[in-house]
């Protein structure tokens, strides 16, 4: 797989490339909008304790502006209101907040011999490859998989300040990014605390549609008011963590399927390290131009809070290629616990729209 194309597979940097080959400057604005409704005994319960049904929306916008052949600037805006995304719906309270996913500088270039693409700004971690797919119009089921999320996961959605390179040769593709603070607690620029993180990966494409990658990152990850930095522990700078992932794809035909596996070590001093196993597997099925479904099983094992098992299965129907409705279900056991199983039912409509500006 070409790297560019793979690295562009973001819906910011798709439109960046579009506009690229339609003009050599102009401007370009795609926006994802996605309204939700979810059913789930979560809502119910200590501490929200509230109805079992919720309504939700997120949108995100997809500005590019581009000065050259070579040049152009992406960026992702998203708008959610509170509670939407699952790992939200047992919290407390109701309200709505902004975040700049990313907001780069890109410079690229493509030949025969292989593609260069490299960028600085607010990024999306280099770590694993769901990231890729985080836009409710490319996420197959509603949920996220296990081991990512906003906060307090090993691995955000939240950009981090640095530079990139991405670039590939043949069959083989690599990253490099390095930045002001890690994936598992993205900082401001403007924020105390901050401190170089590695991340990066690479991959080969075995055939057209089937790749196997690698991933990994290494860097402090905590602040002195992060909610799990105790009085006592080491200086932040002293606890570097890091995290291990293998991640795959295949497509054919109509089938596509995704997995990956990830371990992640938070070092601390005043008690055990925190540890985390993630693995998902994934796989959908395209059943006419309309409709497909998909189910992902997920697991999570860590030295805290114990194992956990999901299983999500979708069907949903396409009217044209702007607008897609989805149905889906998921059941996620918990091992210990009192409450063993949470039940969520979705309902999620999502439309995407653009404009481009653009001239020769």
């Amino acid at each position: 797989m070409d790297l560019l194309k793979y690295a562009l597979v973001l819906p910011l940097a798709i439109y960046g490339t579009a506009v690229a080959q339609e003009a050599s400057t102009g401007v370009d604005l795609r926006a994802t909008f996605t309204a939700q409704s979810v059913v789930s005994n979560e809502l119910t319960e200590s501490p929200r304790s509230g109805s079992p049904v919720v309504a939700g929306s997120r949108s995100i916008l997809y500005p590019t502006i581009k000065f050259s052949d070579s040049w152009f600037i992406t960026g992702a805006v998203q708008f959610t209101t509170r509670p939407y995304f699952y790992q939200s719906l047992s919290s407390t309270g109701y309200g709505a907040k902004g975040n700049v996913l990313s907001a780069a500088l890109n410079y690229s270039r493509v030949s025969d011999r292989g593609s260069l693409l490299i960028r600085a700004g607010q990024l999306q971690s280099a770590f694993g490859s769901f990231l890729l797919r985080y836009d409710d119009g490319d996420n197959s089921l509603i949920d996220i998989p296990p081991g990512y999320g906003y906060y307090y996961a090993p691995v955000s959605f939240l950009g981090v300040a640095g530079a990139q390179v991405d670039a590939s040769r043949g069959k083989f593709d690599g990253r490099v990014q390095f930045a002001n603070s890690s994936p598992a607690n993205p900082r401001s620029i403007f924020a105390h605390d901050q401190y170089g993180n590695w991340a990066g990966g690479g991959g080969y494409t075995i055939r057209q549609g089937v790749r196997i990658g690698v991933s990994g990152y290494r860097g402090p990850y905590l602040d002195r008011h992060y909610a799990y930095y105790y009085p006592g522990e080491a200086n932040p700078s002293k606890l570097p963590a890091h995290g291990l992932g293998i991640d795959g794809n295949v497509t054919h035909g109509h089938t596509t399927v995704y997995l990956e596996l990830q371990k992640f070590v938070m070092p601390y001093t005043l008690f055990p390290n925190f540890r985390d196993s993630v693995a998902y597997g994934e796989v959908r099925q395209v059943i006419s131009p309309h409709w497909f479904v998909a189910t992902r099983y997920g697991y999570s094992s860590n030295s805290v809070t114990g194992k956990t098992h999901s299983v999500e299965a979708l069907a949903a129907y396409r009217p044209d290629r702007y607008q897609l409705l989805k149905f889906s279900y998921e059941e996620q056991h918990y091992i210990p616990g009192t409450d063993s199983t949470d039940h969520r039912l979705g309902i999620q409509f999502v439309t995407s729209i653009g404009r481009s500006f653009a001239r020769k």
